[in-house]
């Protein structure tokens, strides 16, 4: 029995003794990590302490520049105590006394100041100016964060955003520059684009006009001893290349013939002639069907930096006379022709934002306004469009539909006779005449860079050479390849004087210089 207590003594022993140890070794780890935690915060206080505290002015240092975020205050420490404290504008910052070598700066508004610090007896202690600018610890992260392989940098200068350092390309300088103004309404904006992009924009405009026309028309004309008679306007009939007689009576059938033959009637023009008693009645058909088709075709090609416009014209311009003062008449000039504005944006992975505005005028005679002083100008006929597409390069896009169709129908006719069906086609005329425009504008963009230095450029004239006399004038060229002036120059005269150029070119055109140039 005491056996057995001794041993539940001894257990029971133990196991506090292992609970003492246990409790011992969390209370040690508590006081430890309470003494880490605490050691962090002071050292943390302590950071944030020396750095608000790390401006340092004195007497003989007055360039000190004190950067201020607008809504955010800065601390300024002095070597000596002061006692008063002056702002140059206190709407721009509002400075405040913490001890006698402390004091709080607080932008209140974008601007400059300055501070003046002076100890008992007005003595200067100090003088420092503060500038209160945008708060670009965020816009620096942000870009970070956006941009994480650019060099982008923001600062502030005179109290505005200004960002620095280069891009890979232009979206992502307009992305940085859209961010920036959302930190501050004014950016100066100095990056610079590490390669920056060309686009050469391949234009063509293609204009297919189509013009169909119908004419039927009978025309009577009767000519008697004492009266003549028309009925019909398709010639005429003092006009008609006949010669009747006063007297009346018939005309040489070989005399109308040769009216009609010799041009001056119109195409489809066809005369019959009633003689009888006296009485002369010609009978006049005009039938005539046209058709047309012309095509007209410009190539214009441009180049332009990413984020320029680049502009074309072809065509000219038209005078219209404009009133001044005192009535003077001043002159002002319309362009018309084939014109094409566009504004290439390179963006990422070779994709291009282009912004084109193309425009075809030509002048319209057939209306015209009324300046001044019996002057009239005529109008203009204009087919303009402006869009904006993403191409990537070598792609092309057709800007279509730009279809201008005109319609005419016209009758003349006798009254009452002309509106009799079937019998009326006799006293009548009828013209039809449709004009079709079809304007189709096909538009390729590339990325382009310009040669290398020494890099040969070749000109569409460069295997072309002019003649000389023999070519010329016994030959009959003007102009020869190089390897016909070659083969035309005399093998006893293969020596040029400009390289590998042979012996081209009239008398005043003969190239003087080193005769031991030899023809290649």
């Amino acid at each position: 029995m005491n056996k057995h207590n001794e041993i539940s003594v001894g257990f029971r022993w133990r196991a506090a003794d292992r609970t003492t140890k246990r409790g011992n070794w969390l209370r040690d780890l508590a006081i430890a990590l309470a003494i880490a935690m605490a050691a962090s915060i002071l050292g943390m206080v302590g950071e944030a302490y020396a750095q608000s505290r790390a401006i340092q002015i004195s007497g003989n240092n007055r360039t000190v520049m004190v950067t201020v975020p607008i809504g955010k205050s800065e601390d300024v420490r002095t070597d000596t105590s002061f006692v008063d404290v002056t702002v140059g504008d206190p709407e721009v910052a509002d400075v405040n006394p913490l001890t006698d070598h402390a004091l709080s700066i607080l932008g209140k508004k974008i601007g400059t100041t300055r501070v003046s610090v002076y100890a008992e007896g007005k003595k200067l202690v100090g003088i420092f100016d503060v500038e209160v600018s945008y708060d670009i610890t965020r816009l620096t992260n942000e870009l970070k964060r956006r941009f994480p392989g650019s060099q982008i940098k923001a600062s502030t200068v005179n109290g505005r955003i200004m960002l620095s350092g280069e891009v890979v390309d232009a979206a992502s300088l307009d992305k940085a520059v859209t961010i920036a103004r959302q930190f501050g309404p004014e950016i100066i904006n100095t990056v610079s684009v590490m390669s920056p992009q060309q686009v050469m924009l391949e234009v063509r405009f293609i204009e297919i006009s189509r013009t169909a026309g119908r004419e039927l028309g009978f025309q009577w004309n009767r000519f008697g001893s004492h009266s003549t008679t028309n009925i019909g306007s398709l010639q005429p009939a003092q006009n008609l290349p006949i010669n009747v007689p006063a007297s009346g009576g018939s005309i040489p059938v070989g005399e109308v013939a040769a009216g009609v033959l010799s041009g001056t009637s119109p195409f489809g023009f066809m005369i019959a002639r009633i003689l009888g008693n006296g009485v002369t009645t010609d009978v006049l058909i005009n039938a005539l069907e046209q058709k047309g088709l012309a095509r007209s075709l410009a190539e214009p090609n441009l180049v332009a930096l990413s984020g320029d416009t680049a502009s074309f014209l072809a065509g000219g311009e038209y005078p219209i006379p404009v009133s001044g003062s005192f009535g003077q008449i001043t002159v002002d000039y319309k362009k018309y022709g084939v014109g094409l504005a566009f504004t290439p944006t390179v963006l990422g992975r070779s994709l291009i934002n282009l912004k084109i505005e193309p425009e075809v005028s030509q002048i319209d005679t057939t209306h015209t306004i009324a300046v001044s002083n019996g002057v009239s100008v005529p109008a203009l006929i204009v087919r303009r469009a402006s869009t904006t597409v993403e191409l990537r390069d070598g792609q092309s896009f057709v800007i279509g539909g730009l279809l201008q169709s005109d319609n005419k129908n016209a009758i003349d006719q006798l009254p009452w006779l002309g509106s009799i069906p079937v019998l009326g086609a006799l006293f009548s005329s009828k013209s039809y005449q449709k004009n079709e425009t079809d304007l189709a504008i096909i538009v390729t963009p590339h990325l382009v860079r310009p040669a290398r230095p020494g890099d040969e450029v070749r000109a569409p004239t460069d295997d072309t050479l002019p003649p000389n006399d023999v070519d010329f004038f016994l030959l009959g060229k003007t102009e020869v390849t190089r390897q016909e002036a070659r083969q035309l120059t005399p093998a006893t005269a293969r020596f040029a004087v400009a390289g590998d150029r042979p012996l081209t070119g009239h008398m005043l055109d003969l190239p003087k210089g080193d005769s031991n140039a030899v023809i290649q």
